[in-house]
């Protein structure tokens, strides 16, 4: 197996652990509350939509550099459910989902990092589960 090359320690683990937990609580309030429109360099929330825009091209952008310098399969399945969800939000904010089905994929993909960085957490952690 090749070692990790991006979370080679526990401490690693944990802040790549708490942030998709975090973004996991964030997905689910979006998904419980919000009902995102496309969009529009008109109108009222333009700015707003500007700095969410700019915001998730980066996060998203990152997240594929990390994919792609990472090594062993565990890193590399936790950052493609972190990147294919940061992908989802940026879809969101570009056309809109009126009816949440990107939000949904990115509550799943998020639990898929959640579960995927407690494994790797386990394996850095002096007691293993058996």
């Amino acid at each position: 197996m090749k070692p990790f090359a991006i979370l080679t320690n526990r401490k690693r683990a944990i802040i790549a652990l708490v942030h998709s937990v975090f973004f996991l609580g964030v997905a689910g309030v979006q998904l419980a509350v919000s009902h995102a429109t496309a969009l529009s360099v008109q109108g009222e929330r333009k700015v707003s939509g500007t700095i969410q825009l700019a915001i998730y091209v980066i996060v998203t952008t990152s997240l594929l550099v990390l994919l792609a310098v990472s090594h062993c399969a565990r890193e590399k399945l936790y950052f493609a459910f972190c990147a294919a969800s940061a992908c989802f939000g940026l879809v969101r904010i570009l056309l809109g989902d009126p009816v949440l089905h990107a939000n949904i994929l990115r509550v799943l993909l998020l639990g898929g990092a959640v579960v995927t960085g407690t494994i790797i957490l386990c394996e850095h952690s002096e007691f293993r589960l058996r």
